[in-house]
């Protein structure tokens, strides 16, 4: 729970809408609920999706975290 709730964190920071795509589920970057809720198991892919203001540095950043700083 702990890399969700640090996830979620970081994309609220944010002004653009970010959504994780995995597998069928599309989850709500900003929402521990929806993210839990799209079952995404450690160390699968997924599709980070920034669309807004600060979708550049949205993605840059949360790619980084997803791929360097949350343990599962």
């Amino acid at each position: 729970m702990r890399p969700v709730g640090t996830l979620c964190k970081q994309a609220m920071v944010y002004d653009s809408q970010i959504q994780l795509n995995y597998k069928t589920s599309v989850a709500n970057a900003k929402s521990v609920l929806s993210v839990l809720g799209a079952c995404i198991c450690y160390g699968e892919l997924v599709e980070l999706v920034c669309t807004g203001a600060d979708e550049q540095k949205a993605f840059d950043e949360l790619k980084d975290l997803i791929e360097n700083h949350l343990e599962g």
